[in-house]
């Protein structure tokens, strides 16, 4: 496997891009996330189309890639903030273009319909930073700390409580992975990547369960569960059932498509759709120790 490469992290003074990809944000929502930045010493500079509205988008698909690509090629940003998820990053990936980036690579940052981007880099070998975007900046203090130290250099460690139906072991790779419905929708287009030799890391939000295990089904009959070195599932959030009960929760779905392998396997990580929202390093290598007692979570830099 091909070395992931770690963009430069942050220091005070550092100039950070923040855009709008998808769901439109409005500016009172926005000043309070910039004037966090600012406190941490670094210099937020706001796409040209932050506040355009074309009905629930930030702007027309034009202005979206536009600010994507300022973002991408800026001279001196070093890292690229989404400011929220919803939909509509996958309608902007195939335009834009990513070899100023890959000479210079930033820091990108958010989750949920951010994930077709990470998954982009982690095609091209470059780390990102699944984390809190700020539209959720002061629902939860550890989470948007858990942002800023990231930024600076901090690797993060997680002591994540024991969950029945945990698998243990221990595992070292570089994780990959992001919210499962985008990972399910680009599987097969040019943001693919391959999952082998990793460990994956998954969470979701307001889908059915039927959805879940549909989704869960295509990930293992095409072959991305087989060779995995280890999964993560965080949050998934506020799942919905039909009149005639699916009979499994998500977290028993997921157990169940893996059972057939043999790596360890972690619930309840305090990542996604959740106020607990925590930064993960994609493509950066973790150790994953999974006990009775707990899985203990930590990076290396040894890439």
């Amino acid at each position: 496997m091909k070395p992931f490469r770690c963009p430069g992290y942050l220091k005070a003074g550092d100039t950070i891009a923040v855009i709008a990809t998808a769901r439109k944000i409005a500016p009172e929502e926005l000043e309070p996330a910039l004037h966090l930045l600012r406190q941490w010493d670094l210099v937020p500079v706001t796409g040209p189309h932050i506040y355009e509205a074309y009905h629930q988008f930030a702007g027309t698909d034009a202005q979206r890639l536009s600010d994507l690509q300022w973002a991408l090629d800026h001279p001196i940003a070093k890292a690229i903030l989404i400011v929220r998820g919803g939909y509509g990053s996958v309608r902007l990936i195939d335009s834009a273009t990513f070899d100023g980036f890959i000479t210079q690579p930033k820091w990108l940052i958010g989750y949920s319909d951010v994930t077709v981007l990470h998954a982009h880099l982690q095609n091209k070998s470059i780390q990102s930073l699944h984390a809190t975007m700020p539209i959720n900046f002061g629902k939860n203090e550890a989470a948007t700390l858990s942002l800023k130290t990231a930024l600076f250099g901090q690797l993060p460690s997680y002591t994540v409580p024991a969950h029945p139906l945990n698998r243990f072991g221990t595992a070292t790779a570089p994780v990959i992975g992001g919210n499962l419905s985008i990972l399910y929708a680009i599987s097969g287009s040019a943001s693919d990547m391959s999952y082998d030799n990793c460990i994956l890391f998954i969470e979701d939000l307001d889908e059915y369960l039927y959805h879940i295990d549909r989704m869960m089904q295509q990930l293992k009959r095409s072959g991305k569960l087989a060779n995995l070195k280890g999964l993560i599932v965080g949050g998934m959030s506020d799942m919905k059932d039909n009149a005639v009960p699916f009979g499994k929760t998500a977290e028993e779905i997921i157990a169940e498509t893996v059972a057939a392998y043999h790596y360890p396997v972690c619930f309840g990580f305090p990542a996604g759709h959740i106020n607990d929202n925590r930064a993960v390093f994609l493509g950066k290598t973790l150790t994953l120790n999974g006990t009775a007692h707990g899985t203990e979570i930590h990076y290396t830099e040894s890439q």
